[in-house]
């Protein structure tokens, strides 16, 4: 009789622990799933920061450009206003 009882406490045992390995199975399935789509979700965030980075760098590139060039047409321009200016200054 015991052993009647020790077989089925040892088979509702090995029922219930194979139960409880596909529910880890199942677990670890959707773990690796969301750990895939954040790894995905990371790439595509590093890759819109990249871009949004070089785009960054290309508008400052044409910004000091753009200043570089106004800076010159400025020293230009006091250059000949220097220049007028004794002319001016003497004509008078």
């Amino acid at each position: 009789m015991k052993d009647a009882i020790d077989i089925h406490y040892l088979r509702a045992r090995v029922q219930e622990l194979e139960e409880k390995v596909e529910q880890l199975r199942l677990s670890r399935r959707v773990l690796m799933n969301l750990i895939e789509k954040i790894e995905k979700d990371k790439t595509g965030f590093l890759s819109r920061l990249e871009k949004e980075n070089r785009k960054l760098h290309q508008d400052n590139y044409r910004y000091a450009q753009w200043l570089l060039h106004k800076n010159r047409q400025i020293v230009e321009l006091e250059s000949k206003l220097q220049d007028d200016t004794p002319r001016n200054s003497s004509n008078k």
